[in-house]
């Protein structure tokens, strides 16, 4: 466990200075990052959903999830449905053209993998809004922050089992930990930052804690049907893209949507 740990704090060095610059930078630099995570995810889902016993397509997985990140790069989110529906469409008409050897539920395969992935480009879309580096900080940061907190809390002190058959390192004392965690962050960000609202912002904080567990579960869901340990090894001490940024994927929508609705 050490050993893991150690290699985690090292991941963690090289690789948030790189995430912080080049959501500092924004623009290409930070979509070209936000779409590398997409890309190996991409690879790491299609090793999942054959695990499923499904026969996904990768190269269809991935051209759908450029097609998202161009019209988001291009229009910001104005052209997210558009997509969505153009993907639906041609995806069927696949099925319907190569049947029997795509099958119906191979189709459904990509696109469930096309959708819960193109979560990643709401952390290029952030950067976007007012405030738009703050609040990417405040996403990362309540993030990292709640799975942080969950794993020290749950380790030291975790006793009642949160999602025994799901996850059974899992525990309640945990999610009440990164709860905190991210709510902490939060509060600090008001303090570092007076013009942002305290009350909606420690809302934001508690749900970012809520979506990340969630995210964390549902990866966890997934592999545990396809009976594989970790997606991927492409971070040492974590696994795959998947392992790591697995909360991204609820967190990033999440702030997003919330920031822009409701804060500013």
């Amino acid at each position: 466990m050490d050993e893991l740990l150690h290699l985690r704090v090292l991941s963690a060095i090289v690789g948030i200075p790189v995430i912080i610059v080049a959501a500092w930078y924004g623009s290409w630099v930070l979509w070209l990052l936000t779409f590398m995570f997409f890309f190996f995810a991409a690879r790491e889902i299609t090793v999942i959903l054959k695990g499923l016993g499904l026969k996904p397509a990768r190269w269809i997985i991935q051209i759908g999830g450029l097609i998202t990140f161009a019209g988001a790069y291009l229009y910001n989110d104005e052209t997210l449905g558009l997509a969505f529906v153009s993907l639906v469409i041609a995806n069927l008409l696949m099925m319907a053209l190569l049947y029997p050897r795509t099958m119906p539920v191979d189709i459904f395969g990509n696109l469930f993998a096309i959708f819960y992935l193109s979560n990643f480009i709401f952390f290029y879309l952030t950067r976007g809004l007012e405030n738009g580096f703050v609040w990417i900080l405040l996403l990362l940061s309540a993030t990292w922050a709640s799975d942080t907190f969950a794993y020290f809390v749950g380790r030291s002190i975790g006793r009642h089992k949160l999602a025994p058959v799901l996850s059974p390192k899992k525990t309640v004392e945990g999610a009440v930990g990164g709860l905190f965690g991210s709510a902490l962050v939060s509060f600090l960000f008001v303090q570092w930052v007076p013009s942002l609202p305290l009350l909606p912002v420690l809302l934001l904080g508690v749900l970012i804690g809520i979506a990340s567990l969630l995210g964390d579960l549902v990866e966890s869901a997934l592999k545990r049907q396809a009976d594989i340990k970790d997606s991927g090894h492409m971070i040492p001490g974590h696994g795959g893209v998947l392992d790591r940024f697995d909360s991204l994927l609820f967190t990033a929508p999440l702030v997003y949507y919330s920031v822009k609705l409701f804060i500013i």
